[in-house]
């Protein structure tokens, strides 16, 4: 299951999060977002555990307690979706010039 974790300290590192997991079972993935421009962090991660259970129990249990100083938020993370495709917008039909023609009496 992959896990959501948000509110991280800016100085909470990838080893800090795993630490904090693997007290409730297998980790098998674990990052901290970092910016790509200012390589600070975004404070928020991810965090896979493969058992179920136990990834349950460490939301449960890591959800709204303080860690390095910040009050975590943990849920189970959502599926990513794709962006939708940008959709064009049809070309307006060019305006057909009509010239003023003036009627004729006759």
């Amino acid at each position: 299951m992959k896990i959501f974790v948000a509110k991280l300290a800016f100085k909470t590192t990838t080893e800090d999060l795993r630490a904090l997991f693997e007290q409730f079972g297998t980790v098998d993935s674990c990052k901290v977002i970092m910016d790509r421009e200012t390589g600070r962090s975004k404070c928020y991660g991810f965090v896979e555990m493969p058992n179920d259970a136990e990834a349950y129990k460490a939301i449960v249990e890591t959800d709204e307690t303080v860690f390095m100083g910040n009050e975590l938020q943990v849920k189970k993370s959502r599926p990513q979706v794709a962006p939708a495709p940008k959709l064009e917008k049809p070309a307006k039909p060019k305006r057909q010039h009509h010239p003023y023609v003036p009627k004729t009496e006759g």
